[in-house]
Order: structure tokens, then sequence, then C-alpha cells
């Protein structure tokens, strides 16, 4: 069984810094997409970075320069450093697993089939 728990959210005024974190446990694949999404009430779910098994990363236009998914597969967990936030990321931040994941979908939610229970971010002008 596949879980995957996120940590890591906050309040922060804009131009600050968050890091979030997804641990990841019950994997018996050699290789999985990681992604991190976020939703904001009324909205779709949004692919914001990416990752595959042999470290390729791929990032959504509004995140780019600001943002950097990394992860640690000794301690199988996946990162999330924000930078220079702003208040149009606010928004519950969601980790994502899938060993199928078409890579020009990739910020394609319906391409994962594990994800996290989400954690909250909030940023303030």
């Amino acid at each position: 069984q596949v879980q995957l728990v996120e940590s890591g959210g906050g309040s922060v005024q804009a131009g600050r810094s968050l890091r979030l974190s997804c641990a990841a446990s019950g994997y018996t694949y050699s290789s999985v997409y990681m992604a991190w999404f976020r939703q904001v009430p009324g909205k779709e779910r949004e692919g914001v970075a990416s990752i595959d098994s042999d470290g390729s990363t791929r990032y959504t236009d509004s995140v780019k320069g600001r943002f950097t998914i990394s992860q640690d597969n000794a301690k199988n967990t996946l990162y999330l450093q924000m930078n220079s936030l702003k208040p149009e990321d606010t928004a519950m931040y969601y980790c994502a697993a899938d060993p199928d994941v078409r890579w020009w979908l990739v910020f394609d939610s319906e391409e994962y089939n594990y994800w996290g229970q989400g954690t909250q971010v909030t940023v303030s002008s």
C-alpha cells in the first residue's frame, strides 16, 4: 500500500520561503514519477513541479525560477523548495506519485493514482 504524507505547509508573508516534504512508503516499483500539485477552492488541481526516476524535472511556468523539486531516495522523501512566495501561490499542496505517467502528461492529475492528504500554504501580501 503506497502512502504519501506531506508536511511543511504554513502561513508566510510574500517574499518568504517554505519547504514542503512528502514522505513516501510502500513502493514496490523500480521507478516512479512524483509531482507536486496545488488546488484552490473552486478550481482544478494544477500541476506545479514533477520529477522522474532519473532526476529530470519540469515546472509550470508560474513557478519557474522560484520553486525547486528534489528527492532524497535514501529517505524516500520528495521536497518542494518554494522561494519568493506570492499571494497567488496560496493553495492546498498535494504530493502525487505513479509508476506509469506519460511524460507529456506529467501535470495531468488523472495520470497519478497515489496522493497525499495535502498541506496548506497561505501567502499574505
